[in-house]
């Protein structure tokens, strides 16, 4: 059985969320948001259900905004 799509981006979203959290590099919670969501989607656009691998691009994905100041899509 499938989970549906939201319960899987909100799963997705916490693990990134906790693990941004409690490694000290979550900044502006607004903006984390953002991009952990808008990371989520392209992915899940493009056919990606697992958690994990969510939560793991969107992180990176996150990490890119940080570092280069803009959002990169997550590959």
């Amino acid at each position: 059985m499938h989970e549906p799509i939201a319960v899987i981006v909100e799963s997705a979203f916490h693990i990134a969320w906790d693990y941004l959290e409690r490694s000290g590099e979550l900044g502006d919670p607004n903006v984390a948001s953002h991009v952990l969501l808008d990371a989520m989607e392209v992915m899940i656009r493009h056919g990606e259900h697992r958690k994990l691998m969510l939560a793991n691009k969107a992180i990176d994905a996150y990490r890119r905004y940080r570092t280069e100041g803009r959002f990169a899509a997550a590959s």
